[in-house]
């Protein structure tokens, strides 16, 4: 084997193993759920094919709040906040009689 392909051999599968050890390291460090990484507010899940089809293991989210926009890990979604109709009737203080 010639010293070329060697020298190739050697530092192209370094550098492909580093680049597959930083996408590891990088998903690891990645938060697992849908809370922003910067205000910790609910984000927003925007679909994109592209990146489904690249990192389905990845979600592409977008934070109201603070603008932020980026990758999460799926995990538990925070549950929406209880609304009027949801909520149960409050009773009416009893009416006293004026006397």
């Amino acid at each position: 084997m010639s010293d070329a392909v060697i020298f190739i051999a050697f530092f192209g599968g370094g550098f492909i193993l580093r680049f597959i050890a930083a996408t590891v390291v990088f998903c690891w460090l990645l938060p697992a759920g849908d809370r922003c990484p910067h205000c910790d507010a609910p984000t927003l899940w925007v679909k994109s094919r592209v990146w489904k089809l690249l990192a389905p293991r990845l979600r592409t989210s977008w934070c109201p709040e603070c603008g932020w926009e980026g990758m999460l890990r799926h995990g538990p979604l925070t549950p929406p906040p209880a609304t009027s109709a949801d909520a149960p009737p409050q009773a009416k203080p009893a009416e006293r009689r004026g006397g």
